[in-house]
């Protein structure tokens, strides 16, 4: 093992050499050296023609007021040593530029990959078009990009697993994920197709939640495909199915995440009365960005709650006086603010919340129980349900953000595994089978281990203890104490003090959306409408996806945002992740 290990070790410092002298203070400095070498050189040759004395047993060599013959043999040393120096200075120049234009030309097409994969995420053809013809590009000679998602191939999918493989109960889910069930040679295997029916059947777990039991709130998997069965009756024109047909909340002040917890009760209510949840309109996504039929619908961001054929039942209900008069549907007016907010959980699946792992810490302190255990089981599986599939639109905005935060990151580990003259120099190969069928399955690269950090502070005060920017940084440390790989950290806040400060920790990479923010204290909903309705909504849940993805979340659960973000990540398969918060849910 030890010379594999020195051979390693001479591997890494060669590397960590080479990286060190591209830079160009690095060459400088080795410019620097041979200039003091060759000086040094020809001080040394200048002393061998002079004659020598001595002090003791040392000989030094002693001043010559002479003239040497020319074929002296000090004379010739001094020639060679001239022209030597003048050979090694030149050589040295030259590597330096090339270094400097190599590091350039590196730049350059780091910038024009980065450049190309943004040209393609425009709505805007013509201008994509324009990108492509004037650096003399195609779609097919640009490669893959790994932080992004194909997102018209991921809506595809996923609307396969959001509706009822024919006469079958449920859709098509089995053990089998993405597109692998639709390889050919498998689709045709008649024993394959049987096994496939039976786990359909049979009722395999919904594909939308990652990693085991352990790995998420109890009951988290089973509960998930109990809610889409309740949801999606299998006939909605049966006279028993009933329906609560529900706006999401528009009063003034009303936040983002509060519209989600209000909705999470309304799930409750309809669960426990035995009615399909259809959300109607949703003032978020009443704006230009929300294209057709899913403006100012909820389906513009995620997969609707229930089928079309539901929804255009309930609708077709709400316009009969009897349906009212019968209960056979019920709108939210129906239900009073206490019913809504803090009403009866779900009991369908006994009560699971009465064993959640104490995961979240609060001042060095893991939390084993408090007073709102059920809501917060409650409110992570209906969050969880209500965004299990993001639509294309979703997709794409996720893809801007990665774009912007990482693109460059992702061109600098691309362009390192092709060819050094692309793309002048382009391979094209056609994709493989597992390169189609098992790793499109794999969610976009981002920098990993990666620390979802959301600073709530503002017009918060009000309603919780307001911690500063340096409290969440403590707990940060405090990770990276543990996973000392732990470099990056994706930074969600309303406030630019926030942002301003990160500038003094200079040992964090910090990412985060571009987008204007606070510069003092006013509400949100001021905020927001600075902001406009489109921004004000898709930039914070492109900051709550990415903070349900990361490995690791700091937060304040006395924000509802955080505590649905931590609900998120619950049921997703982050439960042995833990949740550091800087204070406590202001109900516990």
């Amino acid at each position: 093992m030890e010379p594999t290990n020195q051979k390693f070790l001479e591997r890494v410092v060669s590397q960590r050499a080479l990286q060190m002298g591209s830079s160009f203070p690095c060459q400088i400095c080795v410019v620097g050296f041979l200039c003091g070498v060759c000086l040094t050189s020809l001080f040394l040759a200048a002393l061998t023609s002079l004659g020598t004395y001595g002090f003791g047993g040392i000989s030094f060599s002693s001043i010559s007021m002479g003239i040497s013959p020319l074929n002296s043999s000090s004379e010739i040393i001094n020639v060679g040593t001239s022209i030597d120096c003048k050979f090694k200075l030149k050589e040295t120049e030259k590597w330096v530029v090339s270094q400097q234009r190599k590091t350039e030309s590196d730049d350059e097409r780091v910038s024009l990959l980065t450049e190309a994969w943004g040209a393609l995420l425009t709505d805007k053809a013509d201008e994509e078009s324009e990108f492509l013809q004037r650096f003399g590009l195609s779609k097919s000679s640009i490669p893959n990009a790994p932080h992004l998602d194909n997102c018209k191939l991921s809506a595809r999918v996923k609307k396969r697993l959001d509706t009822r493989a024919g006469a079958e109960r449920f859709p098509p889910w089995t053990t089998w994920k993405g597109s692998l069930d639709m390889f050919p040679a498998t689709a045709a295997n008649e024993q394959i197709r049987h096994f496939r029916h039976q786990a359909i059947s049979e009722g395999a777990y919904p594909p939308w939640i990652v990693g085991s039991d352990e790995e998420n709130y109890p009951l988290t998997r089973k509960v998930q495909r109990d809610i889409w069965i309740h949801q999606h009756p299998v006939n909605c024109r049966d006279p028993t199915v009933k329906f609560l047909v529900a706006d999401w909340e528009t009063l003034p002040g009303f936040g983002i995440g509060a519209q989600f917890a209000g909705m999470c009760g309304l799930l409750a209510i309809a669960i426990n009365e035995k009615r399909v949840l259809v959300t109607n309109y949703y003032n978020r996504a009443d704006h230009d960005g929300c294209k057709g039929s899913s403006r100012s619908s909820w389906s513009c961001y995620f997969f609707p709650e229930t089928s079309q054929e539901c929804r255009d039942r309930a609708f077709e209900l709400m316009q009969t006086k009897e349906a009212w008069e019968k209960g056979i549907i019920k709108g939210k007016e129906n239900y009073n603010s206490k019913e809504i907010w803090t009403g009866r959980i779900p009991r369908v699946w006994g009560d699971p919340w009465s064993y959640l792992q104490p995961t979240t810490e609060i001042n060095g302190t893991l939390i084993a129980f408090h007073r709102k255990m059920d809501r917060r089981w409650w409110r992570a599986q209906a969050v969880r349900y209500l965004m299990r599939f993001q639509t294309e639109y979703t997709c794409g905005l996720l893809n801007i953000a990665r774009h912007a935060a990482f693109g460059k990151e992702a061109a600098k580990m691309v362009l390192a595994t092709i060819d050094r003259e692309w793309p002048k120099v382009i391979t094209n190969k056609p994709k493989t089978d597992i390169e189609e069928f098992v790793w499109s399955n794999h969610k976009p690269w981002v920098p990993r281990p990666l620390l979802s950090m959301h600073v709530r502070m503002g017009d918060k005060a009000c309603e919780m203890k307001v911690v500063e920017f340096e409290g969440y940084m403590e707990l940060a440390d405090h990770i990276r104490k543990r996973f000392p790989h732990l470099n990056n950290i994706w930074l969600s806040t309303e406030m630019q003090e926030v942002i301003d400060k990160t500038k003094s920790y200079p040992h964090w990479n910090f990412y985060y959306t571009n987008v204007t923010r606070q510069v003092r204290n006013i509400a949100m909903a001021t905020y927001e409408a600075s902001l406009g309705r489109k921004t004000s909504t898709n930039y914070p849940l492109v900051n709550f996806l990415m903070a349900a993805e990361s490995d690791f979340f700091i937060g304040a659960l006395g924000s509802t945002w955080c505590f649905l973000i931590d609900g998120m990540r619950n049921t997703g398969g982050k439960v042995m992740a833990g949740y550091l918060s800087v204070n406590k849910d202001r109900f516990w």
